[in-house]
């Protein structure tokens, strides 16, 4: 019966106690049968806590001042989210009419 490599240091030398796999190296322990949660991924949620995802529309939930310009973002205004980024304006996304920006997710709700 071959072990799967490491998933923290890509080791092959792993080997099995009871339930657990150890890796003698980075000396991880983890349950083969257990769903593995990659814990560096980004969880951005909007306003309402719903979970956000690359690819999904979101819209306005207040009137947004367009920094450096007189522009502003009414209420309502739709967007598709292209990424998401770790920082304070989390969501790099298309507006609907307004080109690509970057927005806090604290100010959209999920379409």
């Amino acid at each position: 019966m071959s072990l799967p490599n490491c998933p923290k240091c890509n080791s092959e030398y792993v080997y099995e106690d009871q339930a657990m796999l150890i890796c003698p190296e980075c000396a991880h322990e983890w349950n083969p049968n257990e769903v593995e949660v990659d814990e560096d991924a980004l969880i951005i949620k909007d306003m309402g806590g719903n979970l956000l995802q690359e690819g999904d529309k979101v819209t306005l939930a207040k009137d947004l001042k367009v920094k450096g310009s007189s522009q502003v973002l009414k209420i309502g205004t739709k967007a598709t989210i292209k990424r998401l980024v770790d920082g304070d304006h989390d969501i790099d996304c298309k507006l609907d009419g307004g080109g690509e920006m970057m927005l806090k997710s604290q100010f959209v709700k999920k379409a």
